[in-house]
């Protein structure tokens, strides 16, 4: 971050209200949101920013921890317990960043492109600048940091040492453009689509694009991509021109890698803008045959020995490096960081600067290796960040530290599972909590890399199943509360040590952990009772609560933290009696226990679909299981939602049966004709279950569907390919764009929850971010 603000400049850029010690800091040099990654204290100023699920007031002691002595807020109820500090007071903390990042921006007079779309903007961006580096030096925003926050933070990296910005903005409600474009205040742009991404947020589609034009009121020169329906009035007003997508002399040069219309789209738009910041055409031609698909940023898996690998080898720039290390800082908890950062020797200056920002994050070990130099590391327990150049290896090298070998593997889009929480959360008021389940290793994600991630996003319960999963996760370092659900007598012991919190159901179990507790002398444990209100499974009925009250009243080893209920058909949205039975039935005893046990404590009934059909009935606090993954029986809810997981595997072999010939167990497979056949090692030991045997079950191979032939062996399945030309090693698609979890579940006659569960741990979890 390039910041230099004096004190006094803060707070008149910011319209601060300033309280405390005027002398605690002298110079501003960097921003900081988030205090787990703070690594440099001085002259740093933390923004306590109020999200959809963390509130940044509560993390001032944490950062002031770290060395943090300035800091912008708009509560200071505990600004007496910080003497040596000085505090900037805002009516809102996101738009007194935005003024810091509006301010810094004027610094500079170099040009600025704004990317605006529905799709493409990150492709764009990125292609842009793989043909203008390293002719010019580019700053541009991070990934795909779009909003309000990324790029006030984007443009907050801006210095007097770069040639050329590039930001990306995105909105999804009326009247947010305007704040973008007064932050980056572009001088060229560019429009790549407009597609139906938050339209139902707008009026119409003209408004929708009526407010995607507002940032290019200034420019003094736009590219539109000629799909969008701009006037020529409106292309006037943004000094506009139109690129063609289908034809134009401009392209006839052009060698593209791509030839998905897509792909075309976007690299005709990249070199368009390149032609207009660089003199050399030919190099600019030469570099388009370069080209590749961004990859997926921050891949992550688990590693040999009880290692995590980041594995983030698209490039080397230095400010995609400094948000990786970031990243790095804040899943490695207290675990050992390693750095491996590949580059060749003709690189000097980049690997310089990568050395520089590297140190600044102090990792326990930092390691440079070029193409053919071996990695001698332990990775024991350790969290390795992988970096390099495309031409250092290094994407092959993350393979090294891979766990498994196993072709087939689940992937987990980390940034689905953050839009889909938002999803949730817009239809609760700010004040409900989120209680997330990840019992069952989190439905098969993955236990402990989900609730990690869950609890960086400021999630504010866990739940599982039994107490021993709610151990692995302690012993991973997850320090949120975690609700268990069936805490049976023979894990209390480990519940108590280990800071799990019971549901309690039953008096006899209530007395039994109340006893381990005096054992243990113990006091004021949290639990959380269970209330039986129609599901006919665990929990209280109405009648026992007066002997549960009594006993509660007598004991004071434990206090009922939360009491809740299950919902049995949640997802009726047709007839809703028996639901608002339920929740009458959870009034009645929320109000006997507050009544008698005059104590407050928290109340939730919802689960996912419980929060798409009866948000009205949310209580304080709700349960998200399912519907994180973006499964949904709520039509308007599940239009909203991104899919998380992807199942993938990779082709064998290829082999001919010839007609008369038979294939896989009990020859139940016998060739009509001759019949091309791919294997691929996937089987029901994974979870492709046997009832997918004899053409029931579909995988795609090059985006067509390949039926099974035969039977589903334990380790793989055979499918016929048809006439594609399918080589050793193509990928094929298990769950993905072309089959649904739903659909491949409907075609196991089963349900999403079982499919999930049902993958088995061999198959490959890897977490990706975009």
């Amino acid at each position: 971050m390039n910041l230099d603000l004096s004190y006094d400049e803060l707070a008149a850029i910011t319209g601060a209200t300033v309280n405390g010690n005027t002398h605690a800091v002298d110079r501003i040099a960097r921003v900081a949101i988030d205090s787990r990654s703070i690594h440099q204290g001085s002259e740093t100023v933390f923004f306590a920013l109020k999200g959809n699920f963390r509130d940044g007031h509560q993390f001032i002691l944490q950062a002031h921890e770290r060395g943090v002595r300035a800091f912008v807020v708009e509560d200071i109820t505990h600004a007496e317990s910080y003497s040596d500090s000085v505090f900037f007071i805002v009516r809102d903390v996101l738009h007194a960043l935005q003024e810091i990042a509006a301010a810094h921006r004027r610094k500079f007079s170099y040009p600025v492109i704004a990317i605006t779309g529905s799709a493409g903007k990150t492709t764009v961006k990125e292609w842009l600048n793989h043909l203008l580096s390293p002719e010019l030096h580019i700053i541009r925003s991070p990934k795909s940091y779009n909003s309000q926050l990324g790029v006030a933070l984007s443009l907050l990296e801006m210095s007097s040492e770069h040639a050329l910005g590039i930001f990306e903005a995105g909105i999804s409600e009326p009247g947010e453009m305007e704040r973008l474009a007064y932050m980056i205040r572009p001088t060229h742009g560019i429009f790549t689509s407009l597609g139906r991404s938050h339209e139902e947020n707008f009026k119409s589609k003209e408004q929708h694009l009526a407010e995607k034009l507002k940032l290019f009121e200034h420019c003094t020169k736009t590219l539109v991509n000629d799909s969008i329906p701009v006037s020529q009035s409106q292309l006037s007003d943004i000094h506009g021109e139109f690129v063609s997508m289908l034809s134009g002399k401009d392209f006839e040069s052009l060698n593209l890698p791509f030839t998905d219309r897509i792909s075309v789209t976007n690299a005709r738009m990249a070199f368009k803008a390149a032609c207009l910041f660089s003199k050399d055409r030919t190099l600019l031609e030469q570099k388009v045959e370069e080209l590749e698909r961004p990859a997926m940023r921050l891949e992550t898996f688990d590693g040999i020995k009880g290692c995590t690998v980041i594995n983030d080898t698209y490039n080397l720039d230095p400010d995609a490096l400094h948000y990786a290390l970031e990243y790095q800082l804040q899943l490695a908890n207290h675990r050992k960081r390693i750095v491996i950062l590949g580059i060749d020797d003709a690189n000097i200056a980049l690997r310089n600067d990568a050395e520089q920002v590297i140190r600044r994050f102090e990792p326990d070990q930092f390691f440079i290796v070029g193409p053919e130099d071996p990695i001698n590391v332990d990775p024991a327990n350790a969290v390795i960040l992988l970096k390099g150049t495309r031409n250092s290896a290094m994407q092959r090298r993350a393979l090294q530290f891979r766990l498994k070998k196993h072709k087939t593997f689940l992937e987990i889009n980390l940034s689905a599972v953050r839009n889909n929480l938002i999803v949730y959360k817009g239809l609760l008021s700010p004040e409900t909590r989120l209680l997330v389940m990840v019992k069952a290793q989190s439905y098969g994600s993955g236990a402990e890399k989900l609730a990690r991630f869950l609890e960086l996003q400021g999630i504010h319960y866990l739940g599982v199943a039994y107490a021993d999963e709610g151990i692995e996760l302690r012993e991973q370092g997850i320090q949120l509360p975690i609700l268990v659900m069936n805490a049976e007598e023979e894990s209390f012991e480990d519940c108590i040590r280990h800071k799990l919190e019971p549901a309690i159901y039953s008096v006899h179990q209530l007395d039994l952990f109340v006893k381990e507790l005096i054992l243990q002398n113990t006091t004021d444990y949290p639990i959380h009772l269970k209330i039986e209100t129609g599901m006919k499974r665990l929990g209280f009925e109405l009648a026992e609560l007066p002997e549960v009250v009594s006993f509660l009243q007598a004991q004071p080893e434990v206090r009922v933290a939360s009491v809740y209920s299950h919902l049995a058909e949640s997802d009726n949205r047709r007839d809703k009696r028996f639901t608002l039975a339920q929740l009458t039935r959870f009034d009645q005893a929320c109000a006997y226990l507050e009544k008698l046990l005059n104590q407050s404590f928290s109340k939730h009934i919802l689960n996912s679909e419980g929060v798409a059909n009866y948000p009205d009935s949310a209580y304080d606090m709700v349960r998200l299981g399912i519907g994180l993954f973006g499964i949904s029986g709520n039509p308007l809810i599940k239009k909203e939602l991104q899919y998380v997981l992807s199942w993938y595997s990779a082709v064998s072999q290829v082999k001919t049966v010839k007609k008369g010939e038979s294939a896989g167990y009990s020859r139940s497979f016998l060739a009509e004709k001759d019949t091309t056949i791919a294997i691929v090692p996937l089987g029901y030991a994974d979870g492709f279950r046997r009832e997918l045997s004899n053409g029931k079950g579909h995988v795609f191979i090059h985006g067509k569907s390949c039926p099974v032939v035969g039977k589903v062996c334990m380790d793989m399945i055979l499918v016929d390919i048809g006439t594609l030309a399918v080589r050793e090693r193509d990928q094929v698609e298990i769950i993905g764009p072309n089959q649904s979890l739903e659909q491949l579940a409907e075609r196991m006659g089963t349900i999403p929850y079982e499919v999930m569960t049902g993958i088995s741990r061999r198959v490959h979890r890897i977490y990706t971010e975009v």
